[in-house]
């Protein structure tokens, strides 16, 4: 029997994470690399990018491009696969919200938020998919939210996206378990991010959020390595179809 921590190792494995450079994507690139990973930062860009790579040091590498382009996602798979060879992680951190009021939601704002949090997901893990099959062994990673399961103001596409997500995971896990390959998200409370920095602009508005959670707190950027490492290793290899919550218990109340 594998002691149990080694089994979080994650040495021999190949990474890719979107929305790397920053935020959520990089917090857990940084944790996949410290666990073993080799690991691929995605953004669309490369100053970014590269003073992510710069920082993580060996077993890290760029690959630009812009997630919501469906149509590049292949080639983007591609490239992806050239620094370390085929990924077999991939986490799907790229985001974006632009907090509009219902009534300022225009086509182009609800095109790019489902294109970049839902349909991405989706298509580039399956260009993924014939890698991990051929090793046996994959993980998926989704990111999904607090509003996978509720409602906040000025976010309906955002929301929308986030929710589909959910399904999206369990629909994943089924078609490709048979395949070694697991699929799961995490779903992040309140975390200091540029997506998040108006809610952190207002002090009472970020005390507020942080009073209603169990802890007392609102999340630091490492809350979210630990679930990350475990979900993407062999110590979760019976764990698929899951959104774990890592939001300090505000959902629990």
């Amino acid at each position: 029997m594998i002691p149990v921590l080694d089994r979080f190792r994650l040495d021999g494995h190949v990474a890719l994470v979107t929305g790397g450079s920053s935020g959520i994507g990089r917090a857990i690139a940084s944790a996949l690399h410290a666990a073993g990973a080799a690991v691929v930062l995605n953004a669309r860009g490369k100053a970014a990018v590269a003073a992510a790579v710069a920082e993580l040091g060996p077993r890290a590498a760029i690959c630009c491009g812009d997630v919501a382009d469906r149509a590049g996602l292949p080639d983007l798979a591609a490239r992806a696969a050239d620094p370390f060879g085929p990924p077999d992680i991939v986490v799907h951190a790229a985001g974006l919200n632009p907090r509009q009021p219902w009534h300022d939601v225009t086509d182009t704002a609800w095109d790019a938020q489902l294109a970049t949090m839902l349909a991405a997901p989706f298509f580039l893990s399956r260009a993924l998919v014939a890698g991990m099959r051929a090793r046996g062994w994959g993980r998926v990673l989704n990111i999904a939210s607090l509003q996978t399961h509720r409602a906040m103001p000025d976010s309906i596409p955002y929301g929308a996206a986030k929710g589909g997500i959910a399904q999206l995971t369990r629909a994943m896990a089924e078609a490709w378990g048979s395949f070694g390959i697991t699929c799961n998200a995490i779903a992040p409370g309140f975390f200091p991010t540029a997506l998040t920095a108006p809610v952190f602009a207002d002090a009472a508005r970020a005390g507020r959020l942080a009073a209603a959670t169990c802890l007392g707190r609102n999340g630091r950027l490492e809350d979210l390595q630990g679930a990350a490492v475990f979900l993407a290793s062999p110590a979760a290899d019976y764990v698929t179809g899951q959104t774990l919550f890592v939001d300090g218990g505000f959902t629990a109340r």
